[in-house]
C-alpha cells in the first residue's frame, strides 16, 4: 500500500506545552496533592490516560464551574484551551494551587477580545458550542459578545443600536478557514462596518492546508484523533471538500476496518493537533504492510 504521510501533521506547540506542564507538575513533590486537571488538558483520551497512570486526575464536563466545584484541595490545571477568569478567581478564592495551561494562542484571542470591548465594540465570536474554548474567550467579556456557529445565529441576533454601530468579529483557533470565511462573509453582508480578526492558529492553518493540497490523488484520507478534537474533525472536511478525497477518523489502529482499504492502492494520513505521535506512526506502519490488491 502507498503511504501519502501529510506533513505537517500532529502535535502542535500548544499542545506540547500543555502536557510539559501536566507532566511536571505530576513530578513535582512540592506542589499539593491532589492535582486535577479542569476538563481535558487537550482533546486526546490516550494523552488523558497516560496522565492518569501518573496521578494527574481529569475532572470534566460542560461547566468549568461546576466541574471546580468538586475541588477542595490540592492543585488544578486549567486545559490549553483557556479558561475564563471567574473560573480563575473562584480557584484561588478555594486556596487552590493553579497551573494556566492555555495555548498562546488563545491567549492572545482573549487578550484581542479584551481590548475590542475596551475601546467600545461588541463581539460577535465565531466558535462552536459547547467547546471550552469559546466558554473561556467569552468569559473574559461576559455582555458583551454573541456566540456564533452558523448563519441561523446571525439571523437569531437582538443587538442594540448601539451595539450595531461598533461589532467586531473574533475566531476560534481551532476552526477551518472556509467554515469561517462563510459565516463571517454572511455577518459582513449584515454588519458591512464590522472589524474583522480572524484567530485560527498557525498549526491549525497549515495542518488543514497540508490536507488539501497532498491528500489530492489518494483514494482515502486517515485521519487519526479523538472525535472531540475539533482541529481533527476539521481536518476530515477538509480531505472531503477541498482535497475530494473521502476520509475517514479513527482514534487509534484498533479503529481501522480493513474492509475501507478494499481496492485502495493509495492512502493519505494525517493527525489531529493533538494526537500522540506514536497512534500515528503505528496506523502508517499498518498501511505500509498492507497487501494491494490485485
Amino acid at each position: 500500500m502507498e503511504v501519502i504521510k501529510i506533513s505537517p501533521r500532529g502535535y502542535c506547540y500548544g499542545v506540547v506545552d500543555a502536557l510539559t506542564m501536566a507532566r511536571n507538575a505530576a513530578k513535582d513533590t512540592t506542589l499539593p496533592r491532589p492535582i486535577h486537571i479542569i476538563g481535558q488538558i487537550i482533546h486526546n483520551r490516550h494523552a488523558i490516560e497516560e496522565l492518569s497512570t501518573q496521578g494527574v486526575v481529569t475532572l470534566d464536563g460542560p461547566n468549568r464551574v461546576e466541574i471546580l466545584e468538586q475541588v477542595t484541595e490540592g492543585t488544578v490545571i486549567f486545559t490549553a484551551h483557556g479558561v475564563a477568569p471567574d473560573v480563575k478567581r473562584r480557584a484561588q478564592a478555594r486556596g487552590l494551587t493553579c497551573i494556566d495551561a492555555t495555548c498562546p494562542d488563545v491567549t492572545k484571542t482573549h487578550d484581542l477580545v479584551k481590548d475590542l470591548v475596551a475601546r467600545g465594540y461588541y463581539i460577535l465570536y465565531v466558535g462552536k458550542k459547547g467547546h471550552p474554548e469559546p466558554e473561556g474567550v467569552m468569559g473574559e467579556i461576559p455582555g458583551h459578545a454573541s456566540l456564533i456557529e452558523v448563519e441561523a445565529d446571525v439571523d437569531a441576533l437582538q443587538l442594540t443600536p448601539e451595539q450595531e454601530q461598533k461589532i467586531a468579529i473574533s475566531t476560534q483557533t481551532t476552526l477551518s478557514q472556509w467554515d469561517t470565511r462563510r459565516v463571517i462573509e454572511y455577518m459582513k453582508a449584515r454588519y458591512p462596518n464590522a472589524e474583522v480578526h480572524i484567530d485560527i492558529c498557525a498549526a491549525t492553518q497549515t495542518r488543514q492546508e497540508a490536507v488539501a493540497a497532498q491528500a489530492k490523488g489518494a483514494d482515502l484520507t486517515v485521519v487519526v484523533g479523538d472525535p472531540r478534537s475539533n482541529n481533527t474533525n476539521r481536518l476530515v472536511q477538509v480531505s472531503e471538500e477541498l482535497a475530494g478525497v473521502p476520509a475517514v477518523r479513527i482514534e487509534d489502529l484498533s479503529q481501522l476496518d480493513p474492509a475501507w482499504l478494499k481496492g485502495k492502492k493509495r492512502i493519505a494520513v494525517t493527525a489531529g493537533a493533538s494526537t500522540p505521535s506514536q497512534l500515528t506512526r503505528e496506523v502508517i506502519r499498518y498501511l505500509e504492510q498492507y497487501p494491494v490488491e490485485a
